[in-house]
């Protein structure tokens, strides 16, 4: 199903649109439930040799940086060949050693969304970053 026919997609981007997320304090927001929650956190950013993909079956990730500009690494899960571990179901989290090759950078107030069928290596540049992230459910 494309990302525009999930409702809690459409929801948590008019979430995004109405709500000035700076303004949130740390912690998760439930907006919905167990369908679409977003986490604000403030993380100490890597290298791309320290990042490390990561991949989720149960949600999809939208990612707002707010504080500055986040470096993504972007690989198709087909092509992650090291796995370090399970899939945690719990958390919904597997995360691959596979090393970082392809880079995306997101400005500060814009977003990018990563489905169940691409790893995403977060938290690349310099000093802490405070941003949102958006757990929607993948319906």
């Amino acid at each position: 199903m494309p990302f525009t026919d999930n409702p809690y997609y459409a929801r948590a981007l008019r979430f995004i649109e109405e709500t000035d997320l700076a303004a949130l304090p740390a912690g998760k927001h439930v907006i919905d439930g167990d369908h679409l929650w977003v986490n604000i956190v403030d993380s100490p950013m890597k290298s791309a040799g320290q990042a490390r993909y990561e991949v989720h079956d149960r949600y999809i990730d939208i990612q707002v940086p707010l504080s500055k500009a986040e470096t993504f690494g972007v690989l198709p899960r087909a092509l992650c060949t090291r796995p370090d571990g399970e899939m945690d179901p719990v958390k919904d989290i597997l995360f691959f050693d596979d090393p970082v090759g392809a880079l995306v950078t997101v400005e500060a107030g814009q977003s990018i969304t990563f489905g169940p069928d691409t790893a995403h290596a977060p938290l690349i540049g310099e000093g802490t970053i405070h941003k949102a992230i958006f757990k929607v459910e993948a319906v």
